[in-house]
Parts: C-alpha cells; structure tokens; sequence
C-alpha cells in the first residue's frame, strides 16, 4: 500500500484505528456551541457523525490517513506588500485537490481492498470526517495553535485523504505536539481569530469570511483583509517548521501563474462567464462570481488607489447586491467626499435592496478615511 501510494503522488501514510479519535466529538461539541462555526450550519448538522469514523461508518477499524505536499515555491504573503494585486491562498492558486486526489485515493483504495479482502471508503473532505484528529492519530503531524496540521516534515502544507477500511491494520504512532511557547501563528492573524491557543473563531477568520461567509463581510474586519480576496495563509506561512518541509510539490498541483497576484483591476471586470472560464477547475469557481467579487472590491477599497476608481464605480450597478455594497464601501474609500455625498444622495432613494440602502447611509453618514496612493 505504502508502494501504490507514493506512485500515486502522495507524500506520507500513515494508519490510525477508527476510534482513535475520541477526544474529537466534545471538542467539536465545545466549538459549536461557544458559536465558532457563524453560518457553517452544516457543521452543526452533521455533528453526530464527525463525532468519530465510526458514527459515520460503523464497520469501519481503521483509518489510512494520506498526505499530498502542497508546499508554495516562494513566499505566499509576499502579495501583501503589493496593494494593487490580489493575495491568494495557496491552496486555490492551482487546480482543486479534491479532484485530483480522489481518483488517486481510489487507486490505493482498491489495492487496499484487493490485499485485504476487506471494504473501503473514500474521503476527501468531502464528508462529515474530521480529517486533522485522524492525521494527528496517524502520526503524520500535530495540529498547531492554529488548529492547522502540522508535519516535520511538510510543515503546514499537507492535503489529507482518508481511506476508511473494515480491516484492522497494524497503526502508526501518534505524533506529539511540537509547538513549545512558540505562539506566531496566532500573533500573525490580522483579525485576531484565535481566542485561545488551540481555538479559532470562524466567524473571525479571514478564511471563513472571503469563502464560506455568504453575505457582506462584517465592516469591522474589511479592514484587515487588506488585499486577501480569497482565504488567508497568514498563520500558516510564518510557522517555523515550514523551513523543514520538503521539496516535491507535484506538478498537477502546481500554480498557475494567472493565480499568482493578479491585478485587482482586471478582476474587478470579471462578468459571469468571464469568472467561470477564469476560474475552471479550481476551488474559486465553487464560490460563485458575485461572493469573489465582493471580496475583491473589499481589496480595492483598501488599496488607496485612485485608479481603481473606475472600475469600483462600474460595479455600484451590478445586478447583485453582494457585489453593489462592497462596491459602495470601496467607493466610499476611494473616492472624494463631495463625490461620495453626491452618489448617496442621488442612489438612496433607489435602491431597491436595503443592505445596499445601509451601506450608502453608512458611507455618506460615516465617511471613511481617504486614502492618498495615486
């Protein structure tokens, strides 16, 4: 099996029993009800099940717990420095993992089922499995002060598949924590979502907001997003061990170049057809245009840039009004007072959607700071 799988591109393998994880459930029970989830109502849902593999599977004894590197080649945070691009996670700067992995966990899979004459399954977070506490059990790494994996060896740059198997294979050993007083993951976060170490608040996370957060981003963290149009790498990019990590990224997991800081103004001109051809075979596309592009216009209002101007304005009558208040909130950035006052005045009384209706008052009400870059 470790043969099939390393011919399959994955990095480590490693085995935990199924019910290796039986700390998971209350902690799961703790964190949905302090609210930490915000509108990940399927989480709640689905509790019962991601209590353990086995609430999900109850033939299932153990659990095969793979690794695929994802490691980036340089910097991922080196687009913060540059306001007028767009800083993407790594993860969704390439083509989406669960597509490329779930026909390599098959492959495994089915030699797996073949040695042992035993029936399988196969996850690629794609279900209610709690894949982090099953990789910890496996012992391919630990889970950070983030709540993020993290691997001697890959450091924070490890996809996880499962195979769930009836057989009772022979486990690998736990890993333990390595984390010491180090605490940068937690000090790197822009919007503080860690209220404790080993904890994070959805509902804080920059991550959660730009990708599972279905309405306007809340004012208090647009700020903070500074030019993240789509997930954050903060916490995971300044973890030490990630000068350990190996070099073997594979390459159908490789960047794509047009991923790598785009310019914000030429996605802020994307229509829907437009976003979709962009956007094929990656994990942008599942967001939709209209929650990307909010972010994007997010991003804008906090670039300074007058240049952008045009392209912000463009969109205050776009047929979504996601994306018209984030353009009202960028153009309230962006442009000068007198102009702003002016389009309130002029909008207000028309808008049919009254989230843009309190984006206006809050802009011409509130205005923000102006920014002066050119």
């Amino acid at each position: 099996m470790q043969a099939r799988a390393h011919e399959q591109g994955f990095d480590v393998v490693r085995v935990a029993p199924a019910d290796a994880i039986p700390e998971a459930g209350p902690r799961l029970a703790a964190w949905l009800a302090a609210g930490h989830h915000g509108t990940m109502s399927w989480m709640a849902d689905t509790a019962e099940r991601r209590a353990s593999p086995k609430a999900m599977w109850d033939k299932a004894r153990s659990a095969v717990v793979l690794g695929l590197n994802y490691g980036p080649e340089r910097d991922p945070l080196a687009s913060l420095a540059d306001p007028l691009s767009a800083t993407l996670s790594v993860y969704a700067r390439g083509r989406d993992y669960h597509a490329v992995m779930k026909g390599r966990l098959k492959q495994v899979a089915g030699l797996l089922a073949a040695k042992s004459g035993a029936d399988v399954k196969v996850f690629v977070d794609t279900a209610p499995l709690m894949e982090k506490p099953l990789a910890a059990a496996a012992g391919l790494g630990w889970q950070g002060k983030h709540t993020v994996l993290v691997s001697r060896e890959f450091g924070n740059w490890l996809f996880l598949g499962v195979i769930l198997c009836e057989a009772e294979l022979p486990p690998d050993e736990r890993e333990g924590d390595h984390c010491g007083t180090c605490r940068r993951c937690l000090d790197a976060c822009p919007t503080q979502a860690f209220p404790a170490p080993y904890q994070i608040d959805a509902r804080r996370c920059i991550s959660y907001l730009t990708i599972e957060h279905a309405g306007p981003i809340p004012p208090a963290f647009r700020s903070a997003i500074g030019n993240r149009i789509f997930g954050c790498d903060d916490c995971l990019a300044v973890c030490p061990w990630n000068k350990f990590a190996q070099d073997g990224r594979d390459a159908k997991l490789a960047a794509r170049s047009d991923l790598d800081a785009p310019p914000l103004e030429e996605l802020l001109g994307l229509d829907e057809a437009a976003f979709r051809l962009r956007f094929a075979g990656t994990p942008i596309r599942r967001t939709g245009r209209d929650r990307f592009l909010r972010n994007v216009l997010i991003a804008a209002g906090n670039s300074g840039s007058a240049g952008l101007l045009a392209a912000v304005g463009r969109l205050l009558d776009d047929p979504s009004p996601l994306v018209r208040g984030a353009a009202v909130w960028a153009f309230g950035r962006l442009a000068p007072g007198a102009a702003v006052a002016a389009a309130a005045t002029a909008r207000r009384g028309t808008e049919a959607d009254a989230s843009v209706r309190a984006e206006w008052d809050a802009v011409a009400d509130c205005p923000e700071p102006r920014h002066e870059r050119a």
